[in-house]
């Protein structure tokens, strides 16, 4: 036989010296993946921990997941998931208070960016689909009727107690007529409406919706927190001591109970095609703006929910409590031409405007860069600098990444507004630098007032909202009442602006000429003089005319001239006079009469049917053209009319008698009388043939 050892020995060595530098390049790949998962993690952790507790934002939603699903990955070709990998941690809330064990894990959904997945974990069963709402999740308990907690999901185990807060946030129920053992989980969420109503009067300025829900989750002063809106809606009955099998009864069962839950739609068959089709079909919805909320995607749930409870824990995930399903955002690749500085009442925000891009179906050319933190952070640049950008949930136009910056980025030092200086300020909670307005004065600040002017109440200017204020006031074209009359010099222009074009523009302009015909004391309200409302208006004009009361307000050296008048005293009068003798608002004054044609009325009264009585309308009118006229007629008739029920009350006119809203609730407790219009109208109104007869002109105003 041959002798092989020799070559046995030079095929070892052979195989010495091919597998060794593959094993140590295996080994290098290793490392250098597991080193890139360590950096993954921190970033993922650093962002998880703004975005839980309102500070600025660190990443993108479409950053987040791009990073997330790179670790995934990573985990899956190692083997290897390391300490604090958000794939296996639930991220936690810092919110000051007690923290409390969940007596139910508040578990996070597998998510998903494919119809197939859902398909595959509903397995031919009946399911639920339903909106992700894009909030904070609260578990809030009922015990024999009667809230006893509200608990932040914390990390999903442990969270923080925030019971006290539960008065300010619309949709958490005090009592419930079940008298059992309850548990809900739900969603904290801030309407797109009052997110941008909030940002456009703040200090400062946050990225989204779910950002200024969380934060404002950590103010411990009640009041404050009910400014922000928050609405609470549940997405889950978690457990009744009453056996409820099935999703879709126990989402009905929270309705009866008196909740508003979230949307959803039962999908018997849910093979792909239907998945697809539901899918595309709600995501439309999201895409017009039908949803008042931030979603972020949407959520499945089986209706067996005996079923759903046998799955098991995976991390964090139960394996059957639910999936998420999330969209894939689409982004586009543009060039930026400028930085546009939108003034707010207290800020002054950076806008990209960049060349036009199609997303989601639209054009898209602006996008908000929120503040100059969120500028440094992305590495903004000046013209010409390559951005990426998306539609946040498919709404928000967003910049995600500065793909390659040219030149550099600055902020004005003077108000593009008023033209004085303005200064950078740092939030103390969240560290985000925002710029500011040093002028008090700034028609900027005053937003409210102009919003005020042209309201229903004031001179009625239709279709003007604040936005639309805002955006010209940062034209330049408003900065005083009288612009708001000296729009139409601006037609041309405003039919180029976005959401404008010939038929808004012409309506708006209809709605200015329409308004410049206007009621002495709906100018007064519209001026915004402290102290000054629709009633001390009326007041103030049943004693005087419009031009005699200016002209007197003008040129008095006694700050109590109208003290005397019925309803006003010195504080007030004291007010209004200060307001007319103010130099720039006399220049106001003089520079808006010439516009107007002011209608004079004779608001004295003209009987005294109602003498000495004191009213409180609510809820809706159907006789009068509204619970104003009704009001004119009652002061016509020396009656008293107050926005509060008391022991002064005479009579609560609310044509829902057996309402149980509050202010019926007082004035049956009170023992005042509660009347509908048609007994209002039969009892003081002038001579009808019929109880029911709607009040004349006439009868009205003398």
């Amino acid at each position: 036989m041959p002798d092989n050892s020799k070559n046995n020995t030079e095929d070892k060595t052979k195989s010495a010296t091919v597998n060794v530098p593959e094993q140590s390049a295996q080994q290098s790949m290793l490392s250098d993946k597991l080193d890139e998962a360590k950096t993954i993690i921190a970033k993922l952790n650093e962002a998880s921990d703004a975005y839980y507790n309102g500070r600025g934002e660190l990443m993108t939603d479409y950053e987040w997941d791009h990073l997330f699903d790179r670790l995934k990955q990573i985990e899956q070709d190692t083997g290897v998931v390391l300490p604090g990998s958000p794939t296996h941690n639930v991220s936690a809330d810092n919110v000051a208070g007690q923290k409390e064990e969940h007596e139910f894990p508040a578990l996070s959904l597998a998510k998903t960016k494919k119809p197939a997945d859902l398909v595959k974990w509903a397995d031919g069963r009946p399911i639920w689909l339903s909106w992700k709402l894009d909030g904070l999740t609260l578990v809030v308990t009922y015990d024999n009727g009667r809230l006893t907690k509200v608990v932040t999901r914390g990390d999903g185990h442990i969270g923080t107690n925030i019971t006290h807060l539960a008065p300010a946030i619309n949709g958490i129920l005090t009592k419930i007529k079940y008298k059992g053992h309850v548990v809900i989980r739900g969603e904290a969420v801030i309407s797109y409406t009052d997110f941008e109503q909030f940002n456009m009067e703040s200090d400062e300025e946050y990225a989204n919706p779910r950002n200024l829900a969380s934060g404002s989750l950590t103010l411990k002063d009640v009041n404050e927190v009910r400014q922000r809106h928050i609405h609470w809606i549940p997405f889950t009955l978690v457990y009744t001591d009453n056996e409820i099998l099935s999703w879709g009864k126990r989402m009905d069962w929270l309705t009866n109970e008196g909740f508003t839950v979230v949307e959803h739609e039962l999908i018997t068959s849910p093979t792909l095609s239907e998945m697809t089709k539901e899918i595309d079909k709600w995501t439309l919805r999201v895409t017009n703006r039908e949803n008042p909320y931030p979603v972020d995607g949407l959520g499945i749930a089986y209706d067996d929910t005996a079923y759903a409870a046998t799955g098991s824990v995976t991390g964090h995930h139960a394996t059957r409590a639910g999936y998420a399903f999330k969209w894939q955002d689409e982004s586009a690749e543009t060039e930026l031409d400028h930085i546009e500085w939108s003034c707010a009442t207290s800020t002054i925000s950076p806008v990209a405007v960049f060349k036009p891009v199609e997303l989601e179906g639209t054009t898209v050319k602006r996008a908000s860069l929120c503040n100059i933190s969120e500028c440094e952070r992305l590495g903004i640049g000046g013209k010409g600098t390559r951005l990426s950008v998306i539609k946040a949930n498919k709404i928000i136009p967003k910049v995600i990444k500065v793909l390659e910056p040219v030149g550099t980025f600055s902020y004005p030092h003077q108000c593009p507004v008023c033209g004085l200086d303005t200064k950078v300020e740092t939030s103390e909670a969240s560290g985000t630098k925002t710029l500011h307005c040093t002028n008090p004065s700034c028609p900027a600040k005053q937003l409210k007032k102009f919003a005020r002017f042209v309201s229903k109440p004031g001179v009625n200017v239709d279709g003007l909202s604040e936005q639309t204020l805002q955006k010209f006031i940062n034209l330049g074209w408003i900065s005083e009442y009288a612009d708001i009359f000296r729009l139409p010099d601006h037609r041309e222009a405003m039919r180029h602006l976005d959401g404008f074009g010939d038929k808004s523009t012409a309506n708006l302009i209809h709605a200015i000429a329409n308004a410049k015909i206007v009621k002495p004391r709906r100018l007064l309200f519209a001026l915004s003089i402290p102290l000054v409302g629709q009633d001390v208006c009326t007041r103030l004009l049943s004693s005087y005319k419009f031009n005699d009361l200016v002209t007197t307000a003008r040129t008095t050296s006694d700050p109590e001239v109208f003290a005397t008048i019925s309803g006003i005293g010195p504080e007030k009068s004291a007010s209004f006079v200060k307001w007319f003798r103010a130099p720039e608002n006399q220049a106001h004054i003089d520079h808006l009469l010439p516009l107007l044609d002011i209608s004079e009325e004779d608001l004295t009264a003209k009987g005294n049917r109602m003498e000495g009585l004191t009213f409180v309308v609510t809820g809706d009118v159907h006789h009068y053209k509204n619970r104003n006229e009704l009001k004119a007629y009652i002061e016509s008739q020396g009656g008293k009319v107050t926005g509060s029920v008391s022991k002064s009350t005479s009579y609560l006119i609310n044509n829902d008698i057996t309402s149980t809203s509050g202010k019926n609730q007082k004035a049956k407790s009170l023992g005042i009388p509660i009347i509908s219009e048609e007994d209002f109208i039969s009892r003081f109104a002038a001579e009808q043939s019929s109880a029911s007869a709607t009040p004349k002109e006439q009868d009205l105003f003398g």
